[in-house]
């Protein structure tokens, strides 16, 4: 029914570990095929592409649903529908991604408004350099960059505008961030016509529904145990969880409770647990939370 599009390059492997996570494994030949199949008969058929086309592509209908990055929808200027945000990156989730002008730490300039006229900048954002700059009445030259743009500064050109994560590749070629044009997250976009369909619109929702679970699940476990009644309060005093935990009575008297928490403090929630009175702790994995 979907037709659907996954980046290629640098999410490529977040997002197919997402989709996986989702119950939605895209199955392909091997890592360089750039077409797959999922197990599931909402999804006709998938594509793995570049992030820079998918935008325009999901807008001409050839693709129903596609991931891609908010930086590309503003630079192709799509008119796509974005469905949700899906707050991972190459680092893990919650880690978006700056579009940023940077230049020579020597450079005098500290902000784009002192950026001297004229100025030759390289960036992959054309028109998103191009669009900011004459909203800053300062005329620049933007040259297109095929790669490694940082690397072309300053014999080739004064500036460049660039993604990064954490800055640390520009300032390891001795460069200065500064301004931030763009903060990018990776996005889930639908066709307009798709989402006018009935049929594919629920297909949609439904994809939605999996990816951001998966995603709400991601670095979460869930803990069980068992409690006294006269030893309730002080283990509720130290139980976090989501919203509240549960709490049941049990046949042969006391309390159990569920909750979700991060898996980062359960090292030290356990024995907390424990020092309160809980017994009969466990802790298992979570693949998806669906509110």
């Amino acid at each position: 029914m979907l037709k659907l599009v996954v980046p290629k390059g640098s999410l490529e492997e977040q997002t197919l570990r997402l989709f996986e996570a989702a119950d939605l494994r895209v199955r392909r030949g091997s890592d360089r095929d750039y077409h797959g199949t999922v197990d599931d008969d909402r999804i006709e058929r998938v594509s793995i592409l570049r992030p820079q086309e998918i935008p325009l592509y999901v807008q001409d209908g050839l693709f129903d649903l596609g991931i891609t990055g908010q930086d590309w929808i503003a630079e192709t200027e799509a008119d796509v529908e974005v469905v949700t945000t899906l707050s991972y990156a190459r680092s893990g989730t919650g880690h978006g991604t700056q579009v940023v002008l940077a230049v020579p730490n020597e450079h005098p300039a500290n902000s784009a408004k002192e950026i001297p006229p004229d100025t030759r900048i390289s960036t992959e954002f054309l028109k998103l350099t191009e669009r900011y700059f004459d909203d800053l009445g300062t005329r620049v030259k933007v040259v297109w960059s095929y790669g490694a743009t940082e690397a072309k500064v300053p014999e080739i050109v004064d500036a460049i505008v660039d993604v990064t994560e954490t800055g640390h590749t520009l300032r390891a070629h001795g460069m200065k961030i500064i301004e931030t044009l763009l903060t990018s997250e990776p996005v889930l976009i639908a066709n307009r016509d798709a989402l006018a369909d009935g049929q594919k619109r629920s297909a949609i929702e439904d994809i939605q529904t999996l990816l951001l679970g998966a995603l709400r699940a991601e670095g979460r476990v869930l803990i069980k145990l068992n409690v006294s009644e006269d030893r309730l309060s002080q283990v509720l005093a130290v139980v976090p969880s989501m919203k509240a935990p549960t709490v049941s009575p049990l046949s042969e008297g006391g309390f159990a409770i569920e909750t979700v928490v991060d898996k980062r403090g359960v090292n030290r929630l356990i024995p907390d647990l424990k020092a309160a009175g809980a017994t009969d702790i466990l802790e298992l994995p979570i693949s998806k939370i669906v509110p």
